[in-house]
């Protein structure tokens, strides 16, 4: 490796335009669509769902082209650290990025407990010894083990290289995407109009759904986290990530579609796995549902994939500007990578299968709120930036600058308030608002660990 292929920080400029909207669009069509999919139609109907992302699109479009914005004018690794250090500085920055470090992290999170999950329904038999229940659920040795060893595996892809994590992501984003493609033949060659009514329980079934949306969508802004290792014109950065929002909406959209012609919302979500089931009934073969199973299987490690590239690159980005303990700014030697924020990553992930498969709704809910929190933030910093430095270098300059900006702005504080205690989808105590209150004790000790914290304390 050349020293001119590093940068600075000592980590590589290895990813291609490609690469990045394969990381992106991998991120967010992950696993949730195989999980969540019934419920979205026995929530909100087929066509309420459909509004619902719509909706959900619609804000991540306005939010996705401030960050394409942002990230052609400065990047660097640690995409909202780096905005809002300069916009809003440092206790502002500190917020915004623990914020997004907690969507990473719980997503990470997610998928160790997604795995077992998947292979449950592949595997006949998979849920053996069990070792003790939480909130009801069972927590199976299988689990444990299986998600732990996930873990491993995708902290060591990430650990030796980030083009190794990019290849790797690559491949399995194809598998995901033909799964799309056969679900939606099957739909059209084999399916039925949906007999569930185009919008089930009204406003509340589709503000249900709504809510679920910044969890699934959220990845694009793994783009501006790697943007200091993008070997692109930094125009490009901003083209990329819109394209991959607008790709994954209209993937979200397919499955729905695809999957209310299979089976009505009430059989799809008494299924573990409703879009394998939906497969499994277009096209009368188990095989062909087990098939989807894989993809979604495909769809864990990809997100998983692109998170802890994300979340390590923003907890590297806060301990490199002392805002975290100096260790998480370590780069490895040999394969520069951010080797220590990769390993916390890892060890976050291996600890939630003792959870259970509860845990995967509170880690959707209390992580949809890290992420709302940090779009907003990232949204007042765009308006800041552009009052305060007018003259700043954009090479991808959002039409309409500051209406775009407001218009993002006020449907990210929506979003938020849908999170909140009164809202109509508040978080439920104890175990998400716990997740939520352990994550920001965490955050505040380690800031008061760090160089920043030592010096705002005296």
């Amino acid at each position: 490796m050349s020293k001119a292929d590093t940068t600075e920080r000592g980590l590589v400029k290895a990813l291609s335009e490609r690469d990045l909207l394969v990381l992106a669009f991998g991120a967010m069509i992950g696993w949730g669509w195989i999980v969540l999919s019934g419920e979205w139609i026995n929530e909100g109907g087929p066509f309420g769902a459909i509004s619902a992302f719509v909706i959900g699109g619609t804000l991540v479009v306005f939010v996705a082209v401030l960050y394409g914005e942002l990230a052609s004018a400065m990047p660097f690794v640690g995409g909202e650290h780096v905005y809002s250090h300069r916009a809003l500085g440092v206790l502002g920055s500190f917020v915004c990025t623990w914020a997004i470090a907690f969507g990473y992290v719980s997503v990470a999170a997610f998928e160790a407990v997604a795995l077992p999950s998947a292979l449950a329904f592949v595997i006949p038999g998979f849920n053996a010894v069990e070792l003790w229940s939480i909130a009801g659920d069972p927590v199976y040795a299988t689990w444990v083990l299986v998600g732990m060893l996930g873990a491993v595996v995708m902290t060591a892809v990430n650990y030796v290289g980030i083009r190794p994590a990019a290849q790797f992501q690559a491949i399995v984003t194809l598998v995901i995407a033909l799964a799309g493609v056969v679900l939606v033949i099957g739909a059209i060659t084999g399916g039925q109009p949906s007999p569930d009514p185009p919008v089930i329980a009204g406003t509340a079934g589709i503000f249900g759904v709504v809510l679920a949306t910044p969890f699934m969508f959220v990845g694009f802004d793994v783009i501006p986290q790697a943007a200091e290792e993008a070997d692109v014109p930094t125009r490009s950065l901003g083209t990329i990530i819109v394209v991959a929002v607008l790709m994954a909406t209209l993937f979200y959209i397919a499955v729905i579609w695809g999957s209310s012609r299979a089976l009505p919302g009430a059989q799809l979500v008494e299924s573990p796995l409703p879009a394998a089931a939906a497969m499994e009934t277009l096209y009368d073969s188990v095989a062909i549902g087990q098939l989807m199973a894989i993809a979604g299987i495909a769809g864990i490690l990809t997100s998983w994939n692109a998170f802890v590239i994300g979340g390590s690159r923003a907890i590297f980005a806060m301990a490199d500007s002392g805002m975290l303990p100096a260790f998480l700014a370590k780069t490895h030697p040999e394969y520069n990578t951010p080797s220590n924020a990769i390993v916390l990553i890892g060890v976050s992930s291996a600890l939630a299968p003792l959870f259970g498969e509860g845990m995967l709704g509170w880690i959707v809910n209390a992580g949809g709120l890290g992420i709302v929190t940090a779009w907003l933030l990232v949204c007042v910093s765009f308006l800041v930036l552009r009052y305060r430095e007018p003259e700043m270098e954009r090479p991808f300059r959002v039409p309409a600058g500051y209406a775009t900006g407001a218009i993002a702005l006020v449907l990210s504080a929506l979003f938020v308030l849908l999170y909140l205690p009164g809202g109509p989808s508040a978080l439920v105590w104890p175990y998400e608002w716990l997740m939520v209150l352990l994550w920001s004790l965490l955050g505040v000790g380690l800031f008061a660990l760090s160089r920043r914290g030592r010096e705002l304390l005296g």
